[in-house]
């Protein structure tokens, strides 16, 4: 018998459950019938960050900016890669702070941009600061 995974559907949040052989393929929501991946950044809101950091069985991958933050702009697009070559292995969101001010705060985000990682409802590492492409490949390699 396969194992299976919790997979939070990006568009309506809900929580689907796909065969872990299967992840690869990607596959639909349940829901809403919309693709679970699609291979760039998911914009989060406080409720959808709490969805899928303490529903998914997927590594969360969260980068943590604001619109007026030029560094956070000039590292949009690496991160945006970055998305398309981590799924479907790692949900990859984006948390704009200016928009979710109590979350960064519980969070202790201090300066964006800052990438934080979460396992099973844990952050497990945080790197301040942009990063291109091929950084925020390997501090996930290395931290994963």
């Amino acid at each position: 018998m396969s194992s299976s995974l919790h997979v939070v559907c990006p568009h309506c949040h809900a929580v689907n459950r796909l065969p872990a052989a299967r992840l690869a393929d990607g596959g639909t929501c349940g829901k809403c019938r919309a693709p679970l991946f699609a291979g760039q950044p998911v914009e989060l809101d406080e409720a959808g960050f709490a969805k899928h950091v303490g529903r998914s069985d997927l590594p969360l991958l969260v980068d943590f900016w604001a619109p007026w933050c030029g560094p956070c702009r000039t590292m949009a697009p690496a991160f945006a890669e970055a998305a398309r070559r981590l799924e479907p292995n790692y949900r990859v969101v984006k948390v704009n702070t200016e928009e979710a001010q109590g979350l960064a705060g519980r969070l202790g985000i201090r300066s964006i941009p800052t990438l934080a990682l979460f396992r099973g409802g844990r952050e497990v590492a945080r790197q301040a600061g942009a990063m291109d492409t091929g950084g925020i490949l390997r501090w996930v390699e290395n931290n994963s």
